[in-house]
């Protein structure tokens, strides 16, 4: 059976499109029929036209998974989760979320995925083709739920995992906003009072001669530099953004420069915070999901933004290898704090290494919300600071020759 794509007309000619399972286009016409549907235009979708031409699915290739939002993925493995539970074949819930689906990217998704699950292939084989939608924790966590017999419970786990991993996104991207939209107003009210204000009260001082007080010439200066390399500045900065992008994709460039951005102040212990947090709740998961400790470490490893700190903890899980504890391997990096290290080493003597793994999550988790509040605290009164005393300066250099001039016409 595959999955096809269409547009029909209804009985008003009104076009729909969507997406649907059929063994044939001939047997999906029928079906387009039966609904009262006219069908215009039926295509395989990409995944099945890769597959019978025997080209690699590649995720560059598959339109509909670039599109999927870790909203999306939680919404749908919760769903997946509680049809699980309810002892439904794999094949049936697939089906049944793919029929409640509304969005067309989605819908496809899942159907593509039913179709490999209905060839025989494992549900977590089904998701690797969609690395997009489907990270490697996703799917190591969905093959561990396979083999234990307990998927309803793993996909429930996947789904918080989710949802919380959405919410400190969220979290960092709202803390971001008040800062850099106070950041572009400064910028562009500074902007403002130098390329027009500035000239136009300059030019009454110049057409009277006036000698005018160094303060209001380094204005003068200021303005003129604005107005004549502004754009250029711009224009420079933009290139300058493009080229450290290309450099960062190499991999000696990159590590460098996120061993250096955890040394930042502020932003360092926030970066670090987000990704020992991201860390220690994957692995606690996999854990609790019955995959081995070392693998565990590796795709936790994978699952973080910060180079450096990858490849830290790899060479932690070969101490592990070797025979080293959990905590001493963590140790070596230098990368997590003393009090998560403590908890750890807890849950290792105690054998209760999840529960202290996600309590070690948690903590470093209300670590990264009192330093974004800290950091967005000293920001904010910083900016308005600064922006105070560079339109005082401006106003400074305007009334004085005004003042001068005035006490030559009092005189």
């Amino acid at each position: 059976m595959g999955v096809y794509t269409y547009e029909a007309l209804d009985n008003k000619g009104q076009k729909k499109k969507g997406v649907l399972e059929a063994d044939s286009p001939r047997q999906l016409r029928q079906k387009l029929r039966a609904d009262g549907l006219a069908a215009v235009a039926i295509n395989e979708a990409e995944e099945q036209q890769q597959k019978s031409s025997g080209e690699t699915t590649t995720p560059r290739k598959s339109l509909f998974v670039r599109r999927v939002s870790d909203s999306e993925v939680a919404l749908v493995t919760r769903q997946l989760a509680t049809l699980v539970a309810a002892g439904i074949p794999l094949e049936e819930c697939l089906r049944a979320l793919a029929q409640q689906i509304q969005k067309p990217h989605l819908k496809s998704l899942i159907s593509s995925v039913r179709s490999r699950v209905l060839e025989g292939q494992t549900l977590a084989d089904s998701m690797a083709a969609y690395p997009r939608a489907f990270d490697t924790l996703y799917r190591a966590m969905v093959a561990a739920g396979e083999k234990s017999s307990h998927l309803d419970t793993v996909l429930e786990r996947l789904a918080d995992y989710t949802e919380h991993r959405q919410k400190i996104k969220g979290q960092l991207m709202q803390a971001m906003i008040y800062p850099v939209i106070l950041t572009l107003v400064a910028i562009g009210v500074v902007t403002a009072l130098l390329t027009t204000v500035v000239p136009t009260v300059i030019e009454q001082f110049a057409y009277m001669g006036q000698k005018l007080p160094a303060m209001t010439q380094w204005l003068i200066a200021i303005s003129d530099f604005t107005r004549n390399y502004g754009l250029h500045i711009v224009v420079s900065i933009l290139i300058l953004l493009v080229i450290r992008q290309r450099m960062l994709k190499k991999t000696a460039i990159r590590i460098r420069h996120d061993r250096l951005m955890l040394k930042a102040p502020v932003a360092g212990n926030v970066f670090s915070s987000i990704d020992c947090s991201r860390f220690a709740r994957t692995l606690s998961i996999l854990t609790s999901s019955a995959v081995p400790l070392l693998e565990g470490m590796k795709i936790s490893a994978n699952v973080l933004t910060n180079t450096h700190m990858r490849d830290a903890l790899k060479q932690a899980a070969d101490l592990v290898r070797e025979g080293a504890s959990l905590w001493r391997a963590l140790e070596q990096t230098q990368l997590f704090s003393p009090m998560m290290l403590h908890m750890i080493a807890s849950g290792e003597k105690s054998g209760e290494l999840t529960a202290m793994l996600s309590r070690a999550a948690d903590n470093q988790d209300q670590q990264f919300e009192s330093q974004v509040n800290i950091a967005l605290g000293v920001f904010g009164p910083l900016l308005i600071v600064l922006m105070a005393g560079v339109v005082l300066f401006i106003v400074m250099a305007i009334l004085t020759p005004m003042l001068d001039l005035n006490s030559m016409v009092a005189g």
